[in-house]
C-alpha cells in the first residue's frame, strides 16, 4: 500500500505540473515600477506567459528595502500562482541591513532560476564639475558635509557607503523607496549625485538628463565599455547585483522544473538575451540548486561588505 500511496502522489505531482499554470500567475516586484527589477520582471513575465500560455501579472510593491514584498511572498500558498522576481537586496544584503526580518531569506523560499548579473553606475548632472572620478572624488572632498547622495537598494546604499569609505568622504546619505525616486531629484538638483542601476544609467545617459562617471563592478562592463571602473581610483571597490525568479518554500519540484525550464528556453535566445542586456543585465543563469546554494554564499557575502561599508542595521 505504501508504494501505491508514493506512486500515486508522483502521478498526482506530474499531472499538477503538466497542467500548471491553469490561471494567472501573480509576479511580485519588491521594488517600484520604472526601476531595473522591473523591468526585468516584465521583461521575464512576457517570456514566461508565451511559454505558458497564461498571464503573469507584475504587482509592485515597494518599501523596506524589499522586505514589504518578500514577506508578502513568504506567507503566500506554494502553489505557483505567487511568485517574486527578487534580488539581492531581499534575498540576502537585507539580513544584514535590518535588525530584524519577518521572513528568512532562505528557508522561507524556493529558489528557481537565476536570471543574470548587472553594475552600479556613479551617476551626476551634466552641470556637475567633474568629469572623472579623480575630479570627482576631488570635487566632493571640498565639500564636506555639504553634498546630499540618494539611494533606493542595497546595491546602491553598499555603494555609496563603500564609496565614503574607500574615498575617505563626508556625505549627506538620503534613503528612497526606489532608485528612480533617487534620479528624479539628481536631475532636479536635490543630490548631488546617486547610483543608478546599469539599465537606467544607459537609458539616463542616452538621454542627456545625467551622466554616469563609473560603474561599480570591479572591471569595466561590455554593456557600458565607455565608463570606467571605480575600483581604478579606489582598488577593491566592487558591487555587483543580480536577479531572479523565487517562489515561496515547499513549491513542488515538478513546477520547479516547469518554471525553471520555461525559463531556460527564453534565456537561450539571442534576441532575449539582447533584451536582457538592453535593461543592463548580463544573462547568466543557474539552475534551482545552484541559485539555492548561491543564495546562501550571498548572505555571507553582503554581510562582508555591509560591514566594509561600515554600514549599521536599522
Amino acid at each position: 500500500m505504501r508504494f501505491v500511496a508514493v506512486g500515486l502522489l508522483c502521478v498526482s505531482a506530474l499531472a499538477l505540473a503538466q497542467g500548471y499554470p491553469t490561471r494567472p500567475v501573480k509576479l511580485v516586484v519588491p521594488f517600484p515600477a520604472g526601476s531595473a527589477t522591473d523591468q526585468v520582471a516584465r521583461l521575464a513575465g512576457s517570456q514566461l506567459q508565451e511559454t505558458l500560455k497564461q498571464p503573469f501579472v507584475v504587482e509592485n510593491k515597494a518599501g523596506a528595502q524589499g522586505a514589504i514584498a518578500a514577506s508578502e511572498v513568504a506567507k503566500a500558498a506554494p502553489d505557483g500562482y505567487t511568485l517574486m522576481l527578487t534580488t539581492n537586496t531581499p534575498q540576502a544584503a537585507n539580513v544584514s541591513l535590518f535588525r530584524k526580518l519577518t521572513y528568512d531569506p532562505v528557508k522561507d523560499f524556493t529558489a528557481i532560476t537565476r536570471y543574470g548579473t548587472t553594475s552600479f553606475v556613479l551617476m551626476v548632472r551634466p552641470d556637475f564639475a567633474a568629469r572623472d572620478v579623480k575630479a570627482f572624488l576631488a570635487e566632493v572632498r571640498k565639500q564636506p558635509g555639504k553634498l546630499s547622495a540618494g539611494y533606493g537598494s542595497s546595491g546602491s546604499q553598499v555603494s555609496l557607503a563603500m564609496l565614503k569609505s574607500l574615498g575617505k568622504l563626508d556625505i549627506i546619505e538620503a534613503p528612497y523607496k526606489g532608485i528612480p525616486q533617487a534620479v528624479t531629484d539628481t536631475m532636479g538638483g536635490t543630490l548631488a549625485f546617486t547610483f543608478v542601476d546599469l539599465g537606467n544609467a544607459l537609458a539616463q545617459a542616452k538621454g542627456g538628463k545625467l551622466r554616469g562617471l563609473a560603474v561599480t563592478s570591479a572591471k569595466r562592463t561590455p554593456l557600458a565599455p565607455e565608463w570606467p571602473a571605480i575600483a581604478e581610483e579606489l582598488p577593491g571597490y566592487e558591487i555587483i547585483a543580480w536577479f531572479g525568479l523565487v517562489a515561496p518554500a515547499k513549491l513542488p519540484d515538478p513546477i520547479v522544473r516547469r518554471l525553471h525550464e520555461a525559463n531556460l528556453q527564453a534565456l537561450a535566445s539571442g534576441e532575449v538575451k539582447g533584451k536582457f542586456a538592453a535593461v543592463g543585465v548580463d544573462v547568466a543563469p543557474m539552475s534551482p540548486t545552484e541559485f539555492s546554494r548561491f543564495i546562501q554564499s550571498e548572505v555571507a557575502n553582503w554581510a562582508r561588505l555591509v560591514k566594509l561599508a561600515n554600514i549599521e542595521p536599522e
